[in-house]
């Protein structure tokens, strides 16, 4: 039986428990950045205009906020360790549903898939990133994260390539084809075969999420009580309720607009692409060049904090460098304008790994439930793309891109300078 800890390990005894949680990481990577070569995917094989194509991220995210409460009462009776084994289970399911509808073309039920796969997600993170958080000491674990956030983004960075190979091949052709079919039926024929390439890969995903839940659960994964870990007495809130810690509900909602800043940075490109008329052969690769910024961004942040720059000030100046390269990407064209885009990735990298420990700091005993808090914030990546597909109905798109994006930056900026202070004693 795994051994359970009220208080964060030692460095030393951090290692094993730092790779099965890597490996958590990597695997939800590899699964939410698959959004981005799944909404071009589906607006092909469904015919869909880009609104009806954005419920691609709309259903996955939408299910942390509906869940991540749930998932903080769920976690509370089986303990972090078992409850990231069930949300694999759970994601394992999501998986079936999603490549048994695909495979029929049922768009809707796909979104079910979707929605499922989220809740998994839901759970699996809403146990994970607070474990990672409280390890070891709270003000290195931008560090942690950081280090989990590589294992995060390099599934990432894979995920467009590997897809793109099973499913997306011969894309631009395959387009042209159905738009040249004699006939209706001989479209519809094209696309059944399109779709059905996706129902293998999800079958074989399937299978991988439970085996990788069996082990977690057979592993020796230490339990980590937050209320030893997390303790609010450090910073005088002692019996307190949840509502008595403002940089937590701040925080929300800067994690809140990150997480949309982020969706709109690796999903969206795609489709930005595409509005300068390029190639679907080249945006269908476009996420993972945001992911490789983000993979560069977590390499410089896990150089840097805490031993030269801590986790607020970092936040504070990846959030200018979000406002500029936003700004970049307005005032140029074409493939430097995707590139500014892209860059958008290393400006983000280091925010969650931020944001999420700052937020939960010091709450003690209410740290399962403002980490839930926290993950029901990942909603912006449903929300706010929607806002910018529906902006660019009636604005020029990139005009539509630089006014969603730079104002989630500025509040970001003052999270990471004044917010996260916001009545803590002594300040953080």
């Amino acid at each position: 039986m795994a051994s359970t800890l009220t208080a964060a390990p030692s460095d030393r005894s951090n290692i094993g428990p730092m790779i099965i949680i890597g490996v958590l990481f990597f695997i939800y990577g590899f699964v939410t950045w698959l959004n981005g070569p799944l909404t071009i995917f589906v607006k092909l094989a469904f015919n869909l205009d880009d609104v009806s194509a954005f419920l691609i991220p709309v259903a996955f995210y939408l299910s942390y906020f509906v869940l991540a409460l749930p998932s903080a009462a769920i976690l509370k009776r089986t303990g972090m360790k078992r409850g990231m084994a069930l949300g694999l289970f759970v994601m394992a399911i999501g998986a079936v549903l999603f490549g048994e509808f695909i495979n029929i073309r049922m768009y809707h039920g796909a979104l079910v898939g979707l929605f499922v796969i989220g809740a998994g997600l839901s759970l699996l993170q809403t146990a994970s990133n607070p474990y990672i958080s409280i390890l070891g000491p709270i003000d290195s674990a931008a560090q942690r994260i950081a280090f989990m956030g590589i294992c995060n983004k390099f599934a990432g960075f894979l995920a467009p390539f590997v897809f793109g190979a099973l499913v997306l091949t011969g894309i631009e052709t395959l387009d042209q084809q159905v738009k040249a079919a004699p006939t209706p039926a001989a479209a519809d024929a094209l696309l059944n075969s399109f779709a059905a390439r996706v129902y293998w890969p999800y079958m074989v995903m399937a299978a991988l999420l439970v085996v990788l839940a069996i082990w977690v659960v057979r592993s020796s994964l230490p339990e980590i009580k937050p209320a030893g870990a997390n303790d609010e007495h450090a910073i005088g809130h002692s019996g307190r309720s949840i509502f008595s810690f403002p940089h937590l509900w701040l925080g929300v909602l800067c994690l809140f607009l990150y997480v949309g800043v982020e969706v709109m940075a690796g999903d969206a490109i795609g489709i930005y692409g595409q509005g300068f008329g390029l190639p679907l052969d080249a945006t269908k690769h476009f996420t993972a060049y945001t992911m490789f910024g983000m993979l560069l961004g977590y390499i410089v942040g896990l150089l840097l904090i805490p031993r030269f720059v801590s986790q607020q000030r970092y936040l504070a100046v990846s959030a200018v460098l979000g406002v500029l390269f936003a700004l970049g990407a307005f005032v140029t064209h074409g493939y430097l304008s995707v590139a500014f885009v892209a860059a958008l990735g290393f400006a983000n990298a280091m925010m969650w790994p931020a944001i999420f420990p700052l937020a939960i700091k010091g709450l003690g005993g209410h740290t399962e439930v403002g980490s839930a808090l926290l993950v029901m914030g990942i909603v912006g990546g449903a929300l706010i793309p929607q806002v910018f597909v529906h902006l660019k109905e009636v604005i020029d798109f990139q005009l539509a891109f630089l006014l969603v994006m730079a104002p989630c930056y500025l509040y970001i900026l003052y999270y990471g300078l004044r917010g996260h202070r916001v009545g803590q004693h002594p300040a953080g």
